[in-house]
């Protein structure tokens, strides 16, 4: 049995709080409000995880707030910086050019997501949803930056009809595309101990839930491999809302749903960290059996997680409207018992900060 030290007990500071490292074969959900220390709480359990196991994962990180993860503080002790720079870890990005960055091939896609993309429904827009239904591309050489053309060049009216669309879209002009270059599941398949995929440089709102569709269907595709994987979403509520509105929303949210429905049976592990359990989708929500729990103020945040997690005792999680930033309350089956905990110092480089308030220089009068 593997242990993870993630800190100390409030109030004894010599102790140690320790996760079961096995027990991260169920779903993880992790809450705090802005300014609890939620994030860099969650990178003090990937590097444990890092360090002390061997399972694989797969981060996806809107604000950059991983993309040093390999990258350890002077003060890490040679034994960690030796155990993160051996793990392998590979960092995707979108905020900055330089690197290997962000790429998923819209025709690995499948035809549903596609259709979500390109915004078609099988009964309004039956015509075009029945020529992307049966194209085929898949032996050429077509890729992003081919396709309306090879779409066009057949003089099929449907597929003329189809490559218009597309080019009203603009869709296939988004980076995120691979144009004809490896993939993000070219990676995935070849089993790095983490992968983090910075989603907060794209321009278009739907490139990085596309990116996320993208990866968790060629998952989800391959789940018969059973080949573990845990799938940590930072701020996991803009892709798991409780009210998607558009095509891809949809059809990203039903994706998790599903993972968390049937997933863990597969080796596909769940650990969705947000700020209010609320905007969380209640399907996948309801499927949690850890939880990691920073300050949360609002009343409603706390009869939401005392009802999903009714093995936690209510005054605990009363007693995390007084938690102070980087203080915690953990529980369910990565623990021996809920326990208030002081979160220890991170071994690794935070990639976010807050922005100061700018100031006038001092002066004298």
């Amino acid at each position: 049995m593997v242990f993870l030290k993630i800190g100390s007990p409030l109030g004894d500071p010599e102790g140690a709080v320790e996760l079961r490292a096995e027990r991260f074969n169920r779903h993880t959900f992790w809450c705090g409000q802005s300014g609890s220390g939620k994030t860099y709480a969650l990178g003090v359990v990937l590097e444990q995880l890092l360090l002390h196991t061997e399972l694989p994962m797969l981060i996806f990180d809107p604000n950059a707030d991983f993309t040093h993860l390999d990258q350890t503080r002077p003060e890490a002790g040679s034994e960690a910086t030796r155990g993160i720079a051996d793990a392998g870890i590979r960092v995707l990005d979108s905020t900055r050019p330089d690197g290997p960055q962000v790429r998923i091939r819209f025709l690995s896609l499948s035809v549903a997501s596609k259709a979500a993309v390109l915004q078609l429904d099988p009964i309004r827009d039956a015509e075009e949803f029945n020529v992307l239904l049966h194209l085929d591309f898949a032996a050429t050489n077509v890729n992003e930056d081919t396709y309306t053309d090879s779409l066009r060049a057949s003089g099929d009216p449907g597929r003329a009809k189809l490559a218009t669309r597309i080019e009203n879209l603009q869709v296939l002009e988004w980076e995120l595309w691979s144009r004809g270059g490896g993939s993000v599941t070219d990676i995935i398949d070849s089993r790095p101990r983490a992968t983090v995929l910075d989603l907060g440089g794209f321009s278009h709102p739907d490139e990085p839930k596309v990116a996320a569709l993208g990866l968790l269907e060629h998952l989800w595709t391959t789940r018969n491999e059973r080949r573990p994987l845990l799938i940590v979403i930072d701020e996991a509520h803009n892709l798991c809302s409780p009210n998607p509105v558009t095509p891809v929303e949809r059809a990203l949210t039903e994706q998790l749903i599903q993972i968390a429905a049937e997933g863990r049976k597969f080796g596909l592990w769940l650990f969705l960290s947000t700020q209010r359990p609320t905007k969380i989708h209640p399907n996948v929500l309801s499927q949690c059996d850890n939880l990691g729990l920073m300050r949360i103020n609002a009343p409603r945040d706390l009869a939401e997680l005392a009802e999903v997690f009714g093995f936690v005792p209510e005054e605990l999680l009363q007693r995390s409207q007084q938690f102070r930033q980087g203080q915690g309350l953990f529980a369910g089956g990565f623990i021996d018992a809920p326990t208030l905990t002081q979160m220890r110092d991170r071994i690794t480089r935070e990639g976010g900060s807050d922005v100061k308030v700018p100031v006038r220089p001092s002066s004298t009068a």
